[in-house]
């Protein structure tokens, strides 16, 4: 019987030892298939990632951002008519969608307002709903 150093830990004494195991082959480790921080791997799904989402411009310089303001507060519009056409026109896109807030900078109740008169004036056929 083969005498064991007890100094040496038993994974060591065992190395040394010829074993009726196979060699690994390095596929699997202890830590499984994560790597070895323990944090799970992200594999790449495809894509351009490496778009222009980080709010810098060309040089790092950040760009010039101006607050919206919503156009009837600022021009004291009370009420807003179905059949001021060209009004309305400037909410829409040319495919005849409504613009959302983010992008035309109405507050919260004169978009409620516009988008039910743009409905208004679709319906009695003077916006389209659409560009055919």
């Amino acid at each position: 019987m083969e005498e064991r150093d007890t100094n040496r830990p038993a994974s060591e004494s065992s190395a040394s030892a010829p074993s009726s195991t196979p060699a690994s082959s390095g596929s699997y480790n202890s830590s499984g298939p994560s790597s070895s921080s323990g944090a799970p791997r992200h594999y790449d799904r495809g894509g351009d990632r490496g778009g222009d989402r980080g709010g810098r411009g060309e040089g790092g310089k950040k760009k010039f951002f101006r607050k919206k303001v919503c156009f009837f507060c600022t021009k004291k519009i009370k009420e807003i008519d179905y059949k001021n056409v060209e009004l309305l026109r400037r909410f829409i896109t040319e495919h005849g969608k409504i613009l959302p807030r983010r992008i035309t900078g109405t507050c919260a109740k004169h978009q409620r307002l516009l988008s039910t008169e743009i409905n208004r004036a679709r319906i009695v056929a003077l916006l389209p709903f659409t560009d055919r």
